[in-house]
């Protein structure tokens, strides 16, 4: 028998929708700040705008990339409130869980994939690699900084493989999407989660390619760092859904 939306589902996963897209709201694009009328850097020979002093040790801000108006804080602002509406996302689908399935008449055990608990080993390997990697270019050898990325990225893509194999092990099992709802709820939050976390190897893998053309290490700790950030966040959410899963699903 087909799963059937509950008016209650429909509602959460609408609600979920408007939160999905708050960050194009709220986070505005960066302006770059006008230049001032009439005043121009060689005035005064040279000493300054509108002929005040410079001082000969003043450098640009290091959160600024080069030829670019957005400091690279606006990047990790912007992660941060990708976090919060991803969490927000996850916790409005751990409720319909609850609500749906958890204390539902039809519900029975589905026991989950193996491979999910070699998944999570994976990923929290990652986790690790990519802190390796951030060490190494604190300590100023790119080659390990380089080196510990692809090892992060090959680790992500290896997880995003075995979550598919797990998908795959449903269907042999006869548990398809439509099936119930508890195969509806599997598929659906993996499923979310592989999405969101195909988004952290696509930043990263954009972060060891662009990695020369930022100049300063100031700029390539806090572009790392970002990226970080937001894949030890999808680390922590997979080890919570998991949990989830298994006192639920497989409860």
């Amino acid at each position: 028998m087909g799963y059937q939306r509950s008016p209650i589902h429909a509602t959460f996963l609408a609600f979920g929708t408007v939160i999905s897209e708050m960050p194009a709201i709220l986070v505005p694009l960066p302006i770059p700040p006008a230049a001032e009328a009439g005043c121009s850097p060689s005035d005064n020979k040279g000493n300054g705008v509108g002929g005040g002093p410079v001082d000969p040790g003043y450098r640009p801000s290091e959160n600024f990339q080069a030829g670019s108006a957005a400091p690279l804080s606006a990047y990790r602002l912007v992660t941060i409130l990708a976090i919060i509406w991803i969490a927000t996302l996850f916790v409005t689908l751990t409720c319909v869980l609850l609500s749906r399935w958890a204390h539902s008449p039809d519900w029975f055990s589905i026991p989950l994939p193996s491979i999910l608990y070699v998944n999570t080993a994976i990923l929290l390997l990652s986790s690790l690699s990519i802190e390796f990697a951030r060490f190494s270019l604190r300590a100023g050898v790119s080659k390990h900084c380089a080196r510990w990325i692809f090892v992060t990225l090959i680790l992500g893509v290896v997880f995003i493989g075995g979550q598919i194999v797990a998908w795959r092990a449903l269907v042999f099992r006869g548990l398809h999407l439509a099936s119930n709802p508890g195969s509806f709820f599997l598929y659906l939050i993996t499923g979310a989660h592989a999405l969101h976390f195909l988004v952290a190897i696509i930043s990263l893998a954009s972060v060891r390619f662009l990695m020369g053309r930022l100049t300063r290490k100031a700029e390539q700790q806090t572009a790392l760092g970002t990226i970080a950030l937001y894949w030890h966040f999808m680390d922590g959410l997979w080890c919570y859904l998991l949990a989830l899963l298994f006192f639920t699903i497989q409860r």
